[in-house]
């Protein structure tokens, strides 16, 4: 799965010159956190948050007329406030790699960009988590199974042969790597198979159902 499959596009942007209030309303009204910002050629040149336009803003507790704050907000420019040194990522990266990139640098949005380095999306955590679910068959009705598994070839072209000889659908299918002690988690979601029947048949397998639940 590839972050071109994921993000959201053609991406929203503003221009370096966009007024606060612009900005702010725009991010309101689209529900979004994040805004990239461009320049005429449509090249990424910086990048402002909701939380950039908060702490821009005046506190509540001015002295200032609410005429003289809004004056203010219309001379303030994105420029003056947004991110420049931007973090981007390639429309062909893949979607684990983008989210290990928003997990260590604790970034909860990221600009896409093309191989001329030009704007075609934005991505965020929220589209990784809808990705997750999928991934992990959330919302499918079926059979949740836990096997822990050593490391090494073969695993899981086994379980999944003993699974279709019980007349079992795999729906997902995940592996967690448990390189301290030299095992893995497979995580099932299944179809169609007894849940007494596949666990006693994988344990005779030599393999341990951590766990098995209808969900």
């Amino acid at each position: 799965m590839l972050v071109r499959e994921r993000m959201t596009s053609p991406a929203v942007t503003i221009s370096p010159d966009t007024p606060f209030q612009e900005a702010l309303k725009l991010m309101r009204d689209k529900k979004f956190r994040r805004l990239p910002v461009v320049d005429a050629t449509g090249r990424i040149v910086g990048i402002v948050s909701e939380r950039d336009l908060l702490h821009a803003a005046p506190s509540p507790a001015t002295s200032l007329s609410v005429w003289e704050v809004n004056y203010l907000l219309w001379k303030l420019k994105i420029s003056d406030i947004m991110t420049r040194n931007v973090v981007t990522i390639h429309q062909n990266m893949p979607i684990e790699d983008a989210a290990s990139l928003m997990v260590s640098r604790k970034i909860g949005g990221l600009p896409v960009v093309d191989d001329e380095g030009a704007i075609v999306g934005v991505i965020t955590e929220t589209d990784i988590f809808k990705a997750f679910v999928e991934m992990m068959g959330g919302g499918e009705h079926g059979l949740r199974l836990t096997v822990e598994v050593p490391s090494g070839p073969g695993t899981l072209a086994k379980l999944a042969s003993k699974i279709s000889e019980l007349g079992g659908l795999i729906l997902s299918v995940v592996s967690v790597d448990r390189e301290s002690d030299r095992k893995r988690e497979l995580i099932f979601k299944i179809t169609g198979v007894d849940k007494e029947a596949i666990v006693r048949a994988i344990e005779a397998l030599g393999d341990r159902v951590v766990d098995a639940r209808e969900v």
